[in-house]
């Protein structure tokens, strides 16, 4: 398994920044290698599910993402599930003095063959959350007052 945590702090107001992460389709806004998000069912709820098209390791990707838990105002959380990988994003937002934090987590597990290349797969996953963890801090600006 693989996982990774990165926070990242914007002057954006902290139901501004809750409220734009709820809506996971803005995902292709902030991180450069989602090339497309689309609700599939569902109001933005707990249960909304989502397809993520991807760019990973390469390669173009689909993975169909269900909200398991949202706690309003700071805990957003998914499972993206297809035969090779299972993924689990957590974000909490963090209101703070005159800041927020955004704290993103990710846990891949990777099954059948694609375990064993899971040491080079974690390269790919860094370089994923980086690209991913720079286009947040980004856009998360953009809603500062």
């Amino acid at each position: 398994m693989i996982e990774m945590q990165q926070t990242v702090v914007t002057t954006a107001p902290a139901d501004a920044v809750f409220d734009y992460l709820a809506d996971f389709t803005n995902a292709e806004r902030w991180d450069p290698n989602a090339l497309s998000v689309t609700t599939l069912d569902g109001d933005g709820g707990v249960g909304t599910t989502y397809r993520v098209d991807s760019k990973f390791a390469g390669r173009t990707t689909t993975l169909d993402y269900r909200l398991t838990e949202l706690v309003p105002g700071s805990l957003i959380r998914l499972r993206g599930e297809k035969k090779s990988i299972t993924a689990v994003d957590t974000i909490t937002v963090t209101e703070g003095r005159s800041r927020t934090a955004v704290t993103y987590a990710v846990e891949f597990d990777f099954t059948g063959v694609l375990r064993f290349a899971e040491p080079l797969l974690r390269i790919a996953v860094a370089r994923l959350f980086a690209d991913g963890a720079e286009g947040l801090s980004r856009e998360l600006d953009l809603l500062a007052p």
